[in-house]
């Protein structure tokens, strides 16, 4: 992913009309792509130019990276943060608290393999996703305040910590309906 602070990159919210904010609106997000969407589809542009045509793919390759990134709660938070400044590409997390947290949720994704409860999964699940909703709320009211910027890239963490918690949860729900 690029980072938008560099010169001639096209800011993925202004691209859908939004204001760069972390709460935003996503059905209207995906009702304003499919209209974008609809107007720079390469099929539109089949009789025109091959530099007409390419630039009309390069358009809708742009607008689809720009909802892909919006529609990603994790990836928005990270996008903003890039655009206010460049964001390290550490993956590890300075955050003790956190990382006691994670210990715990991969010892009872563990317990739950062994286990092939589905109603221990759900409950695990309704638990990961209430640390989500809280770790949403806590971005939302930091990610513009400057002063709060490390706080902003550790609950950015947190979130892909959590985005990788669910896609294995989702993987673990799989093998046991087979």
């Amino acid at each position: 992913m690029s980072n938008s602070a560099n010169a001639g990159q096209v800011d993925y919210f202004a691209m859908f009309g939004l204001q760069p904010s972390f709460l935003i609106d996503s059905k209207a997000l995906a009702a304003t792509y499919r209209e974008l969407a609809k107007d720079v589809h390469p099929d539109r542009f089949a009789s025109e130019s091959a530099a007409q045509q390419r630039e009309a793919v390069e358009h809708a390759a742009r607008l689809n990276d720009a909802y892909q990134t919006l529609k990603s709660p994790t990836q928005r938070a990270l996008y903003l943060l890039r655009q206010q400044a460049e964001l390290p590409e550490e993956t590890t997390i300075q955050d003790g608290e956190f990382l006691f947290q994670q210990m715990e949720w991969r010892e009872q994704l563990e317990t739950l393999q062994d286990q092939a409860d589905f109603a221990a999964i759900d409950s695990f699940v309704r638990e990961l996703k209430q640390a989500r909703q809280a770790i949403d709320i806590a971005f939302a009211e930091c990610v513009h305040d400057s002063e709060q910027r490390i706080q902003a890239e550790r609950l950015a963490r947190r979130m892909q910590f959590l985005d990788k918690m669910f896609y294995e949860v989702r993987q673990l729900e799989e093998r046991l309906d087979d």
